[in-house]
């Protein structure tokens, strides 16, 4: 398949590389556009891993109301003002607030969980009846996998992305340090129900 220039445009786009990067992708690709944004997603997420590590100290609070019965206040922290104030990482933050609003989760990342509730948790499931019998080390890599969901929907990072079925959140954060450079955290939330206290 030739590589055409509207092609180089569009993965240009998508990724946020540069357009010889882009070109060279598709090249490698035999033209294939969907096989060369997967090369390069993949490129971008190893290298956003890389800088999960750096210190977000700049960012921004969005905040979202949905029909004036939901509503959320985020924080979305970044390396740099320069990056805080760009409209693609505004609207990031916009879409952590929606998923907040959607999704109801009740800790950023599965450190936020208190030790007390996930040991609480890890011992009811270590004790039921489905697991009588079994190794030890089986049950308990059961139970770590059960954990995992039972939380997973609880943390904000594990969730499926609402805008995007096929990543979680933390993919969505990934997909954009990408693409800005830096790395990019959310630092706290708070959602609102009307009529509903904690």
């Amino acid at each position: 398949m030739a590589v055409t220039i509207e092609d180089i445009k569009k993965l240009k786009e998508l990724t946020g590389v540069g357009l010889t990067d882009a070109k060279v992708a598709l090249v490698e690709a035999d033209g294939d556009f969907d096989k060369a944004l997967e090369a390069m997603r993949k490129k971008g997420l190893t290298k956003a891993e890389k800088k999960g590590d750096r210190e977000t100290r700049e960012g921004i609070i969005d905040s979202y109301v949905h029909s004036n019965r939901i509503g959320v206040v985020i924080e979305v922290n970044c390396e740099t003002d320069f990056v805080a104030r760009l409209d693609e990482f505004k609207e990031l933050a916009h879409q952590l607030a929606m998923q907040v609003a959607a999704m109801n989760p009740q800790y950023v990342s599965f450190d936020d969980i208190p030790a007390e509730e996930y040991d609480a948790k890890k011992k009811e499931l270590l004790e039921s009846d489905s697991l009588k019998g079994k190794p030890a080390d089986m049950a308990e890599k059961i139970v770590e996998g059960q954990l995992k969901k039972h939380f997973g929907e609880q943390v904000l990072l594990a969730q499926q992305y609402v805008l995007d079925d096929s990543m979680t959140v933390e993919d969505r954060i990934k997909q954009q340090i990408a693409k800005s450079g830096e790395n990019i955290t959310v630092g706290q939330f708070k959602r609102i129900e009307l009529g509903v206290t904690e």
